[in-house]
């Protein structure tokens, strides 16, 4: 039996596949009304929004900690524990006040201090932070609910920065939680935002559960992706986790669980069919995928290895692994998310064309590749990841490379790929909301031990950046992306393995879910 028939009889098993995945007691038709039921795209194994950067993570944190600015649907940062903000006429004095009323979930104010020592700690962490910490001459708390940040020179991305997708993304945390080593991570999960963790029923590789925050204060504004009034409806939201497609899909279709993040694209024509089911695009912005290398060990310290990947890769192949037959896919010759003003393919030809097998093992021995094991992390419970990966494995053969197939879960990956030694390969994906300009895209950047996972090293990359930075028009900017493009395909940053859409599924009784590039509960209802 084939993949997509065994997942489709495995759909129509219905309720009893789904029910003993979800043992959960009996409780009245109210209490049931007002606790949302969400498989997540993978387990929250761990749960630091600045020292693990998976998007899991950040999608829960987006519950529980509040941001200073939250980026709205335009992709613009506006105000959120903001109330006011005031900037020097050099533009090098940023003076910020904090909206009244603001409390952690565990009844303490949030102060101005506490808002020092969580900027501290995620610019040890963050590309955007990190250059903002060069430049800064002082950040500190004036009063209570004042900071100030003095910089020697201007930055205009700073309320980008503050506000951005990306992961880290800024998240503000108590002082003494925020005090604790950014390269370890927290073991305290106390914010101010809409929603706490129930750290009694959080059950990693099971569940995790969140409750309303009853002295929570949301924006009057209504709420538009990370800005706006965060009004959350339910009491409870509680995750679920489903590594199996199939079981998702059947507690989906009976009615077990309310809301499903990433239905498998094999699955998504049965959800469609099924009554009391809504299928939509997750995000019009879509995803890149990526093929990430490690830049410090063979083979891929070796310029020309990673440019016989690019070489090799089909696109296609990747994309028909990760969104099937779909046509929510299409060829990506480039870095940047297609349809936006930067967009371009400059410098890409490597990706275009037939594949050349030949030409890439030519390159391969170029490397110096001597059949050293090439350790390919891929984690099982994450669809994106594991059919890019199975993908890998038998492209990596064919060229006839060592392969080490390490098949584990996302969370380990997580914790792996932060070692700087014992892995060679993993595979992700970055939002297209996060790819439209260098601006809070981590994975484009090329400046050795302080980039991303994978730790690439590019002066040609880097200066482009900055050119886009220093730009003073949209001319200008193009233009330096368009370089930025060439050299990030020269230098082979990571091999991206195209562009593709992702489906979200719900119960016809949930409505307010809205697309963006994570799911947002507030303004979420269940009847």
């Amino acid at each position: 039996m084939n993949r997509r028939r065994f997942l489709k009889a495995l759909t129509g098993a219905g309720a009893l596949v789904a029910a003993g995945s979800i043992a959960s007691p009996a409780v009245s038709q109210r209490a049931a009304a007002r606790t949302l039921r969400f498989v997540p795209q993978a387990d929250l194994a761990n749960f630091d929004p600045i020292w693990n950067t998976q998007y899991v993570v950040r999608n829960g944190a987006a519950l529980v900690w509040d941001m200073l600015y939250g980026m709205d649907d335009k992709l613009r940062p506006q105000r959120q524990m903001v109330e006011a903000e005031e900037i020097s006429a050099d533009r090098l004095t940023w003076t910020f006040r904090l909206r009244p009323g603001l409390k952690f979930h565990d009844g303490e104010p949030v102060l101005a201090m506490d808002v020092v020592a969580s900027l501290a700690r995620w610019q040890a962490r963050d590309n955007m932070g990190l250059m903002i910490k060069a430049i800064e001459d002082e950040l500190v708390a004036v009063d209570d609910r004042t900071f100030r940040w003095r910089l020697k020179r201007p930055y205009s991305k700073l309320l980008v920065a503050l506000g951005k997708v990306g992961t880290p993304s800024c998240f503000m945390m108590p002082a003494r939680i925020a005090a604790i080593d950014p390269f370890k991570p927290i073991n305290e999960y106390v914010g101010s935002g809409p929603m706490k963790l129930v750290r009694t029923e959080w059950v990693p590789g099971a569940r995790a559960v969140f409750e309303k925050f009853g002295d929570y204060v949301p924006r009057e504004e209504p709420a538009t992706w990370f800005a706006g009034g965060k009004r959350v409806s339910v009491d409870r939201i509680a995750w679920i986790v489903m590594a199996d497609p199939g079981t998702a899909s059947a507690a989906l279709q009976n009615g077990e669980v309310d809301w499903w993040e990433t239905p498998m694209a094999d699955l998504v024509p049965v959800l469609k069919k099924t009554r009391g089911v809504n299928v939509d695009i997750a995000d019009a912005l879509g995803n890149i995928g990526s093929f990430r290398m490690n830049h410090l060990h063979p083979p891929f310290n070796n310029v020309y290895a990673r440019r016989a990947i690019l070489t090799a890769i089909s696109q296609e192949d990747y994309m028909r692994a990760v969104v099937g037959d779909d046509a929510n896919w299409k060829p990506l010759p480039g870095f940047f998310t297609p349809g936006t003003p930067l967009y371009t393919e400059e410098g890409a030809d490597i990706l275009k064309g037939p594949r050349d097998l030949d030409a890439a093992k030519r390159l391969l021995d170029k490397s110096g590749y001597a059949g050293q094991p090439v350790t390919c992390l891929v984690a099982q419970d994450l669809q994106i990841a594991k059919g890019q990966g199975e993908v890998t494995a038998d492209l990596l053969k064919r060229l006839g490379m060592n392969v080490d197939y390490n098949a584990i879960d996302w969370g380990t990956t997580a914790a792996r790929r932060a070692q700087k030694a014992g892995w060679n390969m993993f595979h992700t994906w970055h939002a297209g909301a996060v790819c439209v300009d260098p601006s809070s895209y981590t994975a484009i950047r090329a400046n050795g031990e302080k980039a991303w996972f994978g730790w690439p090293t590019s002066e040609k990359v880097e200066a482009e950046i900055s050119a886009w930075y220093d730009a003073t028009n949209f001319a200008e900017e193009k233009a330096a992306i368009a370089r930025l493009n060439r050299a990030s395909c020269e230098d082979v940053i990571y091999a991206p393995t195209g562009f593709f859409l992702t489906h979200q599924a719900w119960r016809s009784n949930v409505t307010g879910i809205v697309p963006g590039p994570l799911p947002f509960f507030w303004g979420v209802s269940k009847t």
